[in-house]
């Protein structure tokens, strides 16, 4: 008898550790769960047979009623994320494909008749900081009310030394379920600054031990493609005497990001576009041209840049976003459900008071962020300087209906307008 975390239901394809019970065949490798026993019951009693059976067979032992006519379509996903990421309109179609897939891919498994067996499809999205990586992730878990929770690659080291190990994600994900195993098993978790786990020097092998490079790629290979982790329900370090919680992570969807610093480089010597020694021209790039050189990119690209070719197989789809211009900044300031100007003003109605923004004032924040070059991000840290005195005062005035921002006040020349009533 194979052992029993091989052991796998012949019509479903859950494990042992995904039912409550594994009924074991006369033929040898074969067997049944009590959950496929019971559709089977129901359709012997509804007197369902041939073609029709197998359909409805197969839809009831989908993913706990997932169907293909319950997911959103790539493009009901997409005008989705539209409402709250402005632009990225190429990211957003790999990563709607990409999860639309990966929910079909949980409703072939139980399909009995076909033995085709699709892969996983996880994300890599490229591009400068602030420009709607991880939002786009959350916005997604959003529609697909699926767990999802956002860890940092910076902080995981290798098992054994300080730090966070690669398994510690999985907990999270288990504590944004609510501790419900099966519901945690088909999230999405988001994988942050994943270019700074790169191998040192790139392509080449550290002398030195590299505990938050390669060897974390190494723990990250089996948890993309998918294994049975054995986590502490709470986080923290094993220990021998501690009750561990099984997550079988074949199901759950892993978006990477990152800002790739010095990608562009490798593609433009890829392509051969540079040239070297004293007939290169040595020149600033603005942004469409990075922008253009990441659409250009390949996996080997990736590989050159220091992740190991078996972590890069493992992210089939690769995008990359492109640096946020002035008009598009200004957009995400005002016109996303949850536009950062719509957040303010919420903010002053709850003290019975008015905000507006004079257009000039946007333009004004706009530009400033610009030089931040830190994306959407500036945008918060802009306004939130220009606020900070006044949101100080407003709640111990009582006779204030409106408070008017110019240019002004973003430029620090000047306080904001109290209209008194």
């Amino acid at each position: 008898m194979a052992p029993k975390k091989e052991m796998k239901c012949s019509f479903c394809g859950r494990g042992a550790a995904e039912v409550d019970q594994l009924i074991v065949a006369s033929t040898p490798g074969v067997y049944i769960c009590d959950e496929c026993v019971e559709v089977c019951v129901d359709m012997v009693a509804g007197g369902t047979t041939g073609d029709s059976a197998l359909k409805t067979a197969n839809t009831k032992l989908a993913v706990n009623g997932l169907t293909i006519d319950t997911i959103p379509t790539p493009r009901e996903m997409k005008t989705f994320l539209d409402q709250y990421v402005i632009g990225q309109d190429t990211a957003k179609v790999t990563i709607c494909v990409a999860a639309y897939n990966h929910y079909k891919r949980l409703i072939s498994r139980g399909n009995v008749a076909d033995d085709v067996e699709i892969e996983k499809s996880n994300v890599l999205l490229l591009g400068p900081t602030g420009t709607g990586k991880t939002l786009l992730a959350q916005s997604l878990a959003r529609l697909l009310d699926v767990p999802f929770t956002i860890v940092d690659a910076t902080v995981f080291t290798e098992a054994g030394y300080v730090g966070e190990d690669v398994e510690n994600m999985l907990v999270r994900l288990l504590a944004a379920a609510d501790y419900d195993v099966e519901k945690a098993q088909r999230g999405i978790i988001y994988i942050d600054e994943f270019d700074k786990i790169g191998r040192k020097g790139g392509a080449n092998p550290s002398i030195t031990r590299d505990v938050s490079g390669e060897g974390v790629q190494q723990a990250l290979l089996k948890i993309l493609e998918g294994t049975e982790a054995h986590v502490p329900p709470k986080g923290g370090r094993k220990h021998p005497e501690q009750k561990l919680v099984p997550i079988n992570t074949r199901d759950i969807l892993f978006v990477c990001g990152g800002a790739f610093v010095g990608l562009n480089e490798i593609i433009e010597k890829r392509t051969s576009r540079g040239g070297m020694g004293f007939t290169s021209d040595v020149v600033t790039k603005n942004s469409q041209e990075e922008d253009n050189l990441l659409s250009l990119c390949e996996p080997e690209d990736i590989v050159h840049f220091g992740v190991i070719p078996e972590l890069v197989g493992r992210i089939p789809a690769i995008t990359a976003l492109k640096h946020l211009d002035a008009e598009t900044l200004l957009r995400i300031l005002t016109e996303p459900k949850n536009a950062l100007v719509r957040q303010y003003k919420k903010l002053f109605e709850m003290e019975d008071v008015a905000l507006t923004f004079a257009e000039d004032a946007l333009r004004e924040v706009v530009a400033v962020a610009e030089v931040k070059r830190t994306g959407a991000r500036g945008l918060r840290n802009v306004v939130e300087n220009a606020l900070t005195h006044v949101m100080f005062d407003i709640p111990s005035y009582d006779d204030v209906t409106e408070v008017i921002i110019t240019k002004e006040v973003i430029t620090h020349k000047a306080e904001p307008k109290l209209v008194r009533g």
